[in-house]
C-alpha cells in the first residue's frame, strides 16, 4: 500500500472503533467517497479525544489549538506527511470542502471545555450545530458534490438530531465529567434537579424529560429525510441508515426503560443487522427507501 492507503486505513480503524453504526452506514458508498468519509470522521474523533481527555482544563485548551493551528498548516502545506492530515489533505484535493465548517467544529469543541452545563434549549440549539451539525455540512461535498449547497439544512437537521441522542444516551457518562446537556430551563419545566440526575434517579418526571428532548430529536430525523431524495443513488442508502440507525438509539433506551445512567446503551447487533438488511433489499430493488 502507499502512504496514502495507509494514512486511509488509519482514518478508518478510529471510525470502525470508536463508531459502528457511522462505519456501517456509510458500507453503501463507492470507495473514494468512502475513504473521505473516514478521514473526516477522524479529524473529528480527535477533536473529540482532546476535549475529553482528563488532563487539566489549560492543556486541553492548548493541545486545541495546537490541533487547530496543524489543520491551518494542513491547508497551505503541499507536503504532509502525518497520516490522518495526508488523507484530510486528500479529501481536500478531491472535493469542496469547506475549512469554515471544520473551524466551526473546533468552535463547538473550545465552547465544550469552556461549558460544563447547557441552561436553554436555544444554548443546545447552538452547541448541537456546532459539534454535530459541521460534521454534516463537512460531508456533503462528498455524499452531494453537486447539490450540497441545497442540502445544507438537512445536513444541520440531521446533525441536531444525532448530537439530542448522544445526549439522551450519555446523561450518566456526562455527569462523571461533571457535564449536563440537558438544559435547566427544561429541568425546571419539567420538575427534574440536579440532585436527581446525579442520584440516577428514572420518575416520570425524569422521562418526560427525556422524552421532551427526543421528539425534539425525532423532529430533526424527520426534516433531514425530508430531502432525501435530492442526494445522489449511491449516498441515498448510507444518509438514511446513519438516520435510522441513529433514531434507533432513542428506541433501545425506551426499552431499556431509560435507565441512562447506569449503563451505555447501543442497538444491539442483531437490530443493525436487520436495519442494514433491510437497507440492501431496498437498494436492490432500486426503490425509494420511504
Amino acid at each position: 500500500m502507499t502512504d496514502l492507503d495507509d494514512a486511509y486505513a488509519l482514518c478508518y480503524e478510529r471510525m470502525k472503533t470508536h463508531s459502528a453504526t457511522f462505519s456501517k452506514a456509510f458500507h453503501f458508498l463507492p470507495v473514494k467517497q468512502r475513504r473521505a468519509v473516514w478521514a473526516i470522521y477522524a479529524f473529528c474523533r480527535q477533536a473529540d479525544d482532546i476535549v475529553d481527555d482528563e488532563g487539566e482544563m489549560f492543556t486541553k485548551r492548548r493541545k486545541l489549538k495546537a490541533f487547530e493551528q496543524q489543520f491551518d498548516q494542513m491547508l497551505v502545506d503541499k507536503d504532509v506527511s502525518q497520516p490522518e492530515w495526508l488523507a484530510l489533505k486528500d479529501v481536500f484535493n478531491q472535493f469542496h470542502v469547506n475549512p469554515l465548517d471544520f473551524k466551526d467544529q473546533l468552535k463547538g469543541q473550545a465552547f465544550d471545555l469552556r461549558t460544563k452545563r447547557i441552561v436553554t434549549v436555544e444554548e443546545l440549539e447552538q452547541y448541537s450545530y456546532f459539534v454535530a451539525s459541521t460534521v454534516g455540512l463537512m460531508l456533503l461535498p462528498i455524499l452531494a458534490p453537486k447539490d450540497h449547497h441545497a442540502l445544507r439544512e438537512s445536513a444541520i437537521a440531521l446533525g441536531k438530531g444525532m448530537q439530542l441522542t448522544n445526549i439522551l444516551r450519555d446523561v450518566g457518562e456526562d455527569l462523571q465529567r461533571g457535564k449536563i446537556y440537558l438544559p435547566l430551563d427544561l429541568m425546571n419545566e419539567y420538575g427534574v434537579t440536579e440532585e436527581q440526575l446525579k442520584a440516577g434517579v428514572v420518575d416520570q418526571s425524569f422521562i418526560d424529560l427525556w422524552e421532551a428532548v427526543a421528539r425534539k430529536a425525532e423532529h430533526y430525523y424527520d426534516q433531514s429525510l425530508e430531502q432525501l431524495d435530492v442526494y445522489p443513488n449511491e449516498a441515498k442508502f448510507s444518509v438514511y441508515g446513519a438516520t435510522i440507525m441513529y433514531r434507533e438509539i432513542l428506541q433501545a433506551i425506551r426499552m431499556e426503560k431509560y435507565d441512562v445512567f447506569s449503563r451505555k446503551i447501543y442497538v444491539d447487533d442483531q437490530r443493525k443487522k436487520e436495519i442494514l438488511a433491510e437497507l440492501r433489499l431496498t437498494k436492490d430493488e432500486h426503490r425509494q427507501p420511504l
